[in-house]
């Protein structure tokens, strides 16, 4: 109950609106550390060190990676769905923190793949290096787009974007070099990699689902 006095009522109500404005819109423009944290998220999905065996095979198969196109589509449809991806869900009737929930559980999964070194979702492996297999999905895959929305749940939308920019600028790098990139990790080098950020992946993923899922439920 508000009292007019501002009395302890009126405290615990604006403290525990101010505690729900920053749960739902938590984030501020620029935050460095959203930045940093957002860029490992997406580093962790895309996983563009883990796909360096793929990449390669493609060289071989068609002489020639269009690293350039690749890198700018990928990037163009991960900010699209960064921008549009919300709209998207209000026309079926989805809410971001029911989203978010649900791209923990893909997370999590994800996660579990680069940890354990199993197999839990499949696609199609592409037949040729042009633009489109590479820039999707091999880049910017169902997990990644998944990723993106969920985690605007959490950050500023310009952080998340900024994230985006220098994951393709990396993915750009990767692809020019990864050939001298696999001979200087190495397959075991490669792994652990994969494994380390398996597990920050997890453990993002959990801190999703228990934000949101209680937000949800409040």
């Amino acid at each position: 109950m508000l009292t007019s006095e501002g009395g302890p009522d009126d405290r615990l109500f604006y403290t525990e609106y101010s505690y729900l404005c920053r749960r739902i819109k938590p984030t501020r423009m620029f935050d460095l550390k959203e930045i940093i944290t957002a860029s490992m998220v997406l580093f962790a999905v895309i996983d563009i060190v883990g796909s360096i065996p793929v990449i390669i095979d493609l060289r071989k198969k068609v002489g020639h990676i269009q690293s350039e196109k690749a890198s700018i589509i990928a990037g163009l449809i991960m900010l699209a769905f960064l921008f549009l991806g919300e709209e998207i869900l209000k026309l079926v009737g989805i809410d971001v923190q029911s989203f978010a929930v649900a791209g923990s559980f893909i997370l999590f999964f994800l996660a579990m793949e680069m940890i354990l070194g199993v197999t839990l979702f499949r696609d199609d492996e592409p037949e040729t290096a042009s633009v489109v297999p590479l820039a999707f999905p091999l880049i910017a895959g169902a997990g990644t787009l998944t990723t993106i929305l969920t985690i605007r749940a959490e950050y500023h939308t310009l952080n998340i974007a900024i994230a985006i920019v220098l994951n393709m600028i990396f993915v750009y790098a990767v692809l020019k070099t990864s050939r001298r990139i696999e001979r200087f990790l190495g397959k075991s080098g490669i792994n652990v990699i994969r494994k380390v950020f398996g597990i920050i992946l997890l453990a993002i993923a959990v801190k999703l689902f228990v934000g949101n899922i209680r937000l949800m439920f409040h």
